[in-house]
């Protein structure tokens, strides 16, 4: 029997949590995580993860980036007011709806209020959550720190996309792999 919980891309979905316009302008880390948010779309369309993408206040804020959506025209993107996603009752009910999946991988910002909000909220119900360090960010080093430390001590894994990636591949050769390739190198 395994003692570490690997992920396993038949349990798994990917979260985008809001990765606007007018909030990705402040954001020092902006190219890195929309590089690596894009990789993880793609790896999850090709593995068949379900994707459920937030906004945060989409009037004030504005809409999720053109990069974002271009790799996701199919899904539906909720709007919330509320800071983790799992205390909004439409991404709630959105990230339910996948009853396979016990584990959420999830990037966006900011890593110290809606990703650390939204990976207490999947903890609390019951999901495993992991978070890729290279694909969420804060305007602040400091803020961005500190939200991975908390994610950490509450339960959250730590990792990074490549890895996550890699994992959930598993082995090379696989059309999957193949396809992917060309983003990895």
């Amino acid at each position: 029997m395994e003692r570490i919980k690997r992920l396993d891309p038949k349990r798994c979905g990917l979260l985008v949590v809001d990765i606007q316009e007018r909030m990705m302008r402040v954001i020092p880390a902006r190219d890195e995580v929309v590089r690596n948010s894009v990789l993880l779309i793609k790896t999850a369309k090709e593995l068949g993860l379900p994707i459920v993408a937030t906004t945060q206040y989409v009037a004030k804020i504005g809409a999720l980036l053109p990069e974002i959506t271009a790799e996701m025209p199919e899904v539906q993107v909720i709007d919330k007011l509320e800071f983790g996603c799992f205390t909004n009752p439409n991404a709630l009910a959105a990230l339910q709806a996948h009853e396979k999946v016990d584990t959420w991988i999830t990037c966006g910002v900011e890593t110290h209020i809606c990703m650390y909000q939204t990976v207490a909220g999947g903890i609390n119900s019951g999901y495993d959550m992991w978070v890729p360090a290279d694909a969420v960010a804060s305007r602040a080093m400091k803020n961005y720190e500190t939200g991975l430390a908390r994610i950490r001590e509450i339960g959250g894994v730590v990792a990074n996309t490549e890895m996550i990636i890699y994992e959930l591949l598993g082995k090379a050769g696989t059309p999957v792999f193949k396809a992917l390739l060309p983003f990895l190198k």
